[in-house]
C-alpha cells in the first residue's frame, strides 16, 4: 500500500464533495428561479491495478447530471403574458446575439418595443400571422419572428366570407307559381312561409353593413313521404338592410341598384340532407367587396326555423388585451370582444432533453448528446400544452438539498481525516530516522 496513494485518494474525495457541494448550492441559490432544473453530482470509482498482497488505492471522480426533463409546479399569476409549458418541450428564445436557444423560463414581460421578453433577457419566438396561418419548419428555426404584443390604434378588417347554418322547417308550404310572389322579385309582397334572417358584416372602414336573408321553398317532386332521393329546393336571396323600403307592413322593395346582392338555391334530399354546394356569394355594388357565404349547414327537418353564423372581418376598435390560448396562438382582443390571431408560439424539444448544453439565462442549446432540436405546435407530436397566465417552478426538493449538504459536509471531513491520518504516518516514518 502506498501512503502517498492513500493520500491522493482522500484528496480526490474531497475534490469529489466539494463539486457535489457547488451543485448543492446552484440548486438551493435557484430554488425560486422560474423553470430552473435541478443538477447533481454522481460519482464513479477510478480503480489502480494491484499485484499480490497489495493494494493501491484509486479515488473517485464525479460527473454532473440534469434533471431538465422533471416537470416543476405549476403556479398561476395575473399576467397573461406569464407563460408555462404543462408536459415536454421548450419556448425557443433569442438573445442579444440573435442565436435561438431553449427554455421553460416563461416570465415574459412587454419590453418597450413590445417584443416579450423573460427576466434573463431573452425574446420569445413565434409564427407571424401576417401572410395566413403559419406553418411550422420542423427541422429548424426558419420563420420564427420575436412576438410583438404592441397593437396601437383601431383596426378595421372588412369580410370576405361567411357561414350560415341552422334549419328550414320541412313542413313550410311551396310558393306560388306566380315569380312575383318570391322575394328574388324584390315584391311588395312575400309568402307566409318565407323565413327571413339578417346578418352583421363589415366593409373596408369596419363599418357594420347588415345583410337580409330570405329563404322560401320552391319545389317538392313528391309530397311526403317521399322516397329516398326526392329532393325539395329552396329560393335564398340577399338584401342590403340599408336600402329597405322605409313604412309599410314589410321590408320589399329594396333599393339596392340591381335589386338582391345575392341568390341561390339550396336543395335537400328526402332525409333532410343539403345535397347542393351551399355556396352563394354575397356582390354588393356599394361597399365593392364579394362576401363567399357558405350555407352547406342548413338542413331541412320538421322542426322550427334555426339559423346562425357569422362572417369574418372585424368592426373598427382599439385593442384592450392580448391572450394566449394553449395551442400557443397569440391573439389581439378588441374593445367590441373579437379576437384577431397576431403570432402562433411553437415548442422544440430533444431525444435526450437532460444532455442539453445549460447557459447563463437558464437556457439551453443543443449538442451531439442530446440530438437535433424538433420544433413542432403545442399538444402535437408529443409537446406539451401552454399555459397563459402560470409560471413553471423550480423542480429543486429543498429538503432533499439541504440532506445532501450535510452528507458532503460529512464524507469530505471524513475524507479530510485519511489525508490526515496519512500525513501523521508520513511524521512517524520522517522521524525514524531521527
Amino acid at each position: 500500500m502506498s501512503i502517498f496513494g492513500s493520500m491522493k485518494t482522500a484528496v480526490s474525495g474531497m475534490n469529489a464533495q466539494a463539486n457535489r457541494l457547488s451543485t448543492v448550492a446552484d440548486n438551493i441559490a435557484n430554488v425560486n428561479t422560474t423553470g430552473y432544473k435541478a443538477v447533481s453530482t454522481s460519482f464513479s470509482t477510478l480503480v489502480l491495478p494491484s499485484s499480490g498482497g497489495n493494494y493501491n488505492s484509486g479515488g473517485v471522480q464525479t460527473s454532473v447530471r440534469q434533471a431538465v426533463s422533471d416537470q416543476g409546479d405549476i403556479s398561476y399569476t395575473t399576467s397573461s403574458t406569464d407563460l408555462a409549458i404543462s408536459g415536454d418541450g421548450f419556448f425557443i428564445v433569442q438573445g442579444p446575439d440573435g442565436t435561438p436557444v431553449l427554455t421553460r423560463a416563461g416570465d415574459f414581460q412587454k419590453d418597450d418595443e413590445g417584443n416579450l421578453v423573460n427576466s434573463a433577457g431573452f425574446q420569445l419566438m413565434g409564427y407571424s400571422y401576417d401572410s395566413g396561418a403559419p406553418a411550422v419548419v420542423v427541422n429548424g428555426f426558419d420563420g420564427l419572428v420575436p412576438v410583438n404584443v404592441n397593437q396601437e390604434g383601431l383596426t378595421a378588417i372588412a369580410s370576405t366570407a361567411g357561414y350560415f347554418k341552422g334549419n328550414l322547417d320541412s313542413n313550410a308550404k311551396v310558393a306560388p307559381v306566380a315569380p312575383a310572389t318570391l322575394p328574388s322579385a324584390n315584391a311588395a309582397t312575400t309568402t307566409t312561409d318565407t323565413k327571413k334572417f339578417s346578418m352583421v358584416a363589415y366593409d373596408r372602414l369596419g363599418n357594420k353593413v347588415m345583410y337580409d336573408f330570405y329563404f322560401t321553398k320552391t319545389a317538392v317532386t313528391t309530397p311526403p313521404p317521399a322516397p329516398p332521393g326526392v329532393a325539395s329546393t329552396w329560393e335564398v336571396s340577399i338584401y342590403r338592410n340599408a336600402d329597405a323600403a322605409v313604412g309599410g307592413t314589410t321590408s320589399f322593395p329594396y333599393t339596392t341598384a340591381g335589386g338582391d346582392v345575392g341568390n341561390g338555391s339550396l336543395t335537400f334530399d328526402a332525409n333532410g340532407k343539403m345535397i347542393s354546394s351551399g355556396a352563394i356569394p354575397i356582390v354588393d355594388p356599394v361597399t365593392g367587396l364579394t362576401i363567399n357565404m357558405d350555407l352547406s349547414g342548413f338542413t331541412q327537418l320538421g322542426a322550427d326555423f334555426a339559423g346562425t353564423g357569422t362572417p369574418n372581418g372585424q368592426a373598427a376598435s382599439p385593442v384592450k388585451d392580448v391572450t394566449i390560448d394553449g395551442d400557443g396562438i397569440v391573439y389581439a382582443k378588441y374593445e367590441d370582444g373579437s379576437t384577431k390571431p397576431l403570432y402562433r408560439i411553437p415548442l422544440a424539444n430533444v431525444a435526450s432533453p437532460d444532455k442539453l448544453t445549460l447557459m447563463s439565462g437558464n437556457v439551453y442549446s443543443a449538442n451531439g448528446q442530446s440530438g437535433v432540436t424538433v420544433t413542432g405546435f403545442p399538444q402535437t407530436n408529443g409537446l406539451g400544452t401552454i399555459k397563459s397566465g402560470a409560471l413553471e417552478g423550480s423542480n429543486v426538493d429543498l429538503a432533499g438539498e439541504l440532506t445532501e449538504m450535510i452528507e458532503s459536509q460529512r464524507s469530505y471531513t471524513a475524507n479530510s481525516k485519511v489525508f490526515q491520518t496519512g500525513s501523521d504516518i508520513m511524521d512517524v516514518l520522517v522521524n525514524l530516522k531521527r
